[in-house]
């Protein structure tokens, strides 16, 4: 599939240059809000003339923020791996907790999650639905992780996979929220631990 707004495939050098003014507006977004940045200051972060941005951005900014959700989703995933898809065996519940923790502390206010839903969500239901796929796919992972924690005997039977999920990204939700209000990280760290607690007691330990 075409990137947005593209007709025609990309080069290497083409598809690079567009990957390059995608990573730098979403740095913009990120360090001072959506509403605050506008495409001459991303063409000054990325060093790319007003002809250039339109080569690649047909249909202007909507087209490139829509880009930079798709761009920020892929980011909250990747951060995670490899212990986003290594989750249920003993020790991987507290080895993605210490990521998430670690890449939340890291980031503070200039993380994708809040790019996404606090920035750039609500201005574009084509970005919402960015967010509702990054959703559905975090949450899958996070429900796939408690199926095989079942099976090797480390997580209740009775635990609803999809159901642990969901609490789980509104525990993560919740704390990234709070963080940002308070400047403290601790709200996130006892809501994953809690949920380490019930998806595998020796984790925790």
């Amino acid at each position: 599939m075409y990137p947005p707004g593209m007709t025609r495939a990309l080069t290497a050098k083409g598809a690079a240059t567009r990957q390059r003014i995608v990573a730098g507006a979403a740095q913009l977004i990120r360090a001072q809000g959506a509403d605050q940045v506008g495409l001459d200051d991303i063409r000054a972060a990325t060093a790319t003339s007003k002809s250039q941005l339109f080569h690649y951005f047909p249909d202007g900014r909507a087209e490139l923020l829509r880009a930079v959700a798709v761009h920020e989703a892929a980011e909250v995933l990747a951060d995670q791996q490899p212990f986003l898809d290594e989750l249920g065996p003993e020790g991987s519940w507290k080895a993605w907790r210490d990521v998430v923790v670690r890449r939340y502390r890291e980031q503070g206010i200039h993380c994708p999650l809040t790019a996404l839903t606090a920035q750039l969500g609500p201005s574009d239901p084509g970005i919402r639905a960015v967010v509702a796929r990054l959703i559905d796919e975090w949450h899958a992972r996070i429900a796939a992780g408690v199926g095989r924690a079942q099976t090797l005997g480390l997580a209740e039977p009775s635990l609803r996979p999809e159901k642990v999920a969901s609490a789980t990204l509104a525990a993560i939700q919740g704390g990234v929220v709070m963080m940002q209000a308070t400047g403290s990280i601790e709200h996130l760290e006892a809501a994953l631990d809690t949920a380490l607690a019930v998806l595998a007691p020796r984790d925790a330990a």
